[in-house]
């Protein structure tokens, strides 16, 4: 069965070119798709068309019959107001108007009530029960602590949010929407990895459809089977997660050049054969038609074109040659703001060719640690670096004194170099032509980061600090990027979410959480082997102390008459929950008698009220017991 079909989309924003050119492709029910291309193929383009916010100017979009469709990107109107409770309510809109409809005929029902509003109240009682109305309150605390949203950010008003916790809030408020096909664009931007990791367990089980664009690999190689790529406007096709996906791309690529060559090379041989025959031939019929079948064989020789492969990031980092052992320690090191303390005595050690990331999740202070470290934040403690030390700082949010120069100018101005080693410097991070003419307020954040990471590319450093240095960029600038990195050798200490870059670089981890810094001297594989293995001892130590516990909290020489009278009161209430099913299934044979049902209902309130009596009973009695 399909769930989206999408065929021949034309989209263009202006007359020279389509953004999306006949773009075709079908998305089974339960598949996860992964959407992917480079800035400016059309994945956003493509995406407001699924959701309707953009128009197509050719071409069909389509779903499945009675699937109900979510799109993470879109933000509905909320009122100046609004609390986060309000708006991840808003996902029970469909709920909260069956109960008001329930509420409306149960004051219209009486003695002589019709028997279709009787029918239309069980019609709505089922599909509340269907539709989980009794267990939003469970639902939404459950998503809430999985996605990083606190009891106290849910009582703010949502136009408080910051971006990232804006984008949090929608992405829970989607998921108890009960969708059927969820429609993700970036939902790992600003979360950090224990979010991250829950999302992906989350949709692994999500038994409807997914459609993701995404530049997480980490996360793409987890939850997806197959990847549409955008690409020249149409769409190319890979069965597989996103390793499966770089590697076969990559072949694709061998392939088709090796066809191209081979192409060329034989036209090239029937090039000069025609030349020479069609020369041959000025004063001889038989070779000059030769030479024109010849002409026509070439002609009807099928063209691959050549395949392109993304410009390359040429810079790297420069570094020096840090002689010395430790490159710097921390002793001590305290920070807080007002009453909540961020971290407290942490003691770091530093040598030189190492490289660190950061971990921990949202909130716990990773950033403040790092402009602690560098001096850019007051604390109490010391820290101490090398005599010789030069460290460059990328920071999470890219900020230039003056906007309002090109870039250009703000590399003459700062770099203080000539115009032609700048344009060289900035061309070879992909700033070509006029857009070294771009004022720096025209560029995107990945091409603020670009800038930010040209400037520091041109200094000699021991030490690069890089503070979530792959958000904002597509994959292919992550990996020109990570290129970079890969080629310095100096010292690295980095935070970042991004657990293929984590995976790659680190060498060792710092775990900051609960204001302490846990140091584990491996990578992140092995450090999340550790971590698990943790866990699950922990997990074993509470079910072996389990039994325990009750057994020291039970009294062996209790009254023996209070525990007869529990254990008769157990029977009691045993005998009263089996009255009850009983009765439940009696209430639905009735449901088209209302005189019946009436009389049915008002024994159940009893029971109820009578098992509620034997329970509190029992409670009164066990506690007792216990504390005997």
């Amino acid at each position: 069965m399909i769930d989206i079909f999408v065929n021949n989309l034309v989209k263009s924003f202006d007359s020279d070119r389509n953004v999306l050119d006949g773009l075709s492709f079908e998305v089974q029910a339960g598949e996860r798709v992964g959407i992917m291309g480079k800035n400016g193929a059309g994945k956003s383009t493509l995406l407001k068309i699924l959701c309707g916010e953009l128009l197509p100017d050719e071409g069909e979009v389509h779903f499945g019959a009675g699937r109900k469709v979510g799109m993470m990107s879109q933000l509905p109107s909320f009122g100046e107001s609004d609390t986060v409770e309000d708006v991840l309510h808003m996902a029970f809109t469909e709920i909260d108007g069956i109960r008001a409809q329930m509420e409306a005929l149960e004051s219209r029902m009486t003695a002589s009530a019709p028997q279709t509003l009787l029918r239309r109240y069980d019609e709505l009682s089922a599909r509340f029960q269907f539709l989980g109305g009794y267990g939003t309150a469970v639902e939404t605390d459950k998503i809430c602590n999985g996605l990083g949203i606190p009891p106290a950010m849910r009582e703010r008003r949502f136009a408080t949010l910051s971006g990232g916790e804006k984008t949090r809030v929608n992405l829970a408020r989607l998921l108890l929407e009960k969708t059927d096909i969820l429609l993700l664009d970036e939902p790992t931007n600003h979360m950090d990895m224990r979010s991250v990791e829950w999302l992906e367990e989350y949709i692994l089980g999500f038994k409807g459809t997914v459609l993701t664009v995404s530049h997480d690999r980490y996360f793409l190689d987890t939850i997806v089977t197959r990847i549409v790529e955008v690409r020249g406007g149409k769409a190319e096709f890979y069965s597989g997660n996103y390793s499966f996906y770089a590697e076969e791309k990559e072949a694709r690529y061998e392939r088709q050049l090796k066809q191209y060559e081979k192409e060329q090379q034989k036209l090239a041989q029937l090039g000069y054969t025609f030349e020479r025959m069609k020369g041959w031939g000025i004063n001889n019929r038989t070779l000059f038609r030769r030479a024109m079948s010849i002409r026509h064989r070439m002609d009807r020789i099928e063209k691959t074109e050549r395949p392109q492969k993304e410009m390359e990031l040429r810079a790297r980092f420069q570094e020096k040659l840090f002689q010395g052992d430790e490159l710097f320690s921390a002793r001590g090191l305290t920070k807080s703001f007002g009453d909540r303390v961020l971290f407290s005595d942490v003691e770091l050690q530093v040598r030189g060719g190492e490289r660190i990331a950061l971990l921990g999740d949202n909130g716990t202070g990773k950033s403040t640690l790092l402009k602690v470290l560098l001096g850019l934040e007051p604390a109490t403690g010391r820290i101490k670096f090398g005599p010789t030390v030069k460290s460059a700082y990328l920071e999470q949010t890219i900020c230039f004194e003056h906007p309002e120069r090109t870039l250009l100018d703000t590399m003459l101005y700062e770099k203080n170099c000539t115009p032609q080693s700048a344009r060289d410097r900035l061309g070879a991070f992909l700033f070509r032509g006029d857009d070294v003419f771009k004022t720096v307020s025209q560029l995107s954040g990945g091409e603020m980061s670009r800038l930010r990471l040209c400037m520091l590319m041109d200094e000699k450093v021991d030490l690069l600090v890089l503070d979530e240095p792959t958000n904002h960029l597509d994959i292919a600038s992550r990996e020109w990027i990570e290129d970079a990195v890969d080629a310095y050798g100096g010292t690295l200490l980095f935070v970042s979410h991004d657990r293929y870059f984590v995976g790659r670089f680190a060498t060792r981890i710092w775990e900051l959480e609960n204001g302490k810094i846990r140091d584990f001297p491996c990578g992140y594989e092995k450090y999340r082997s550790i971590k698990a293995h943790e866990a699950e001892a922990q997990r074993k130590k509470t079910v072996k102390e389990a039994p325990k516990e009750e057994k020291k909290t039970a009294a062996p020489r209790g009254d023996k008459s209070l525990e007869r009278k529990i254990r008769l009161a157990e029977r009691e209430i045993e005998k009263l929950e089996q009255a009850l099913a009983a009765l439940d299934e009696e209430i639905a044979e009735k449901g088209g008698d209302y005189q019946a049902l009436t009389e049915l209902l008002q024994k159940r309130e009893e029971l109820e009220r009578e098992l509620s009596e034997r329970m509190e009973e029992w409670e009164t009695m066990s506690l007792k017991l216990e504390g005997c």
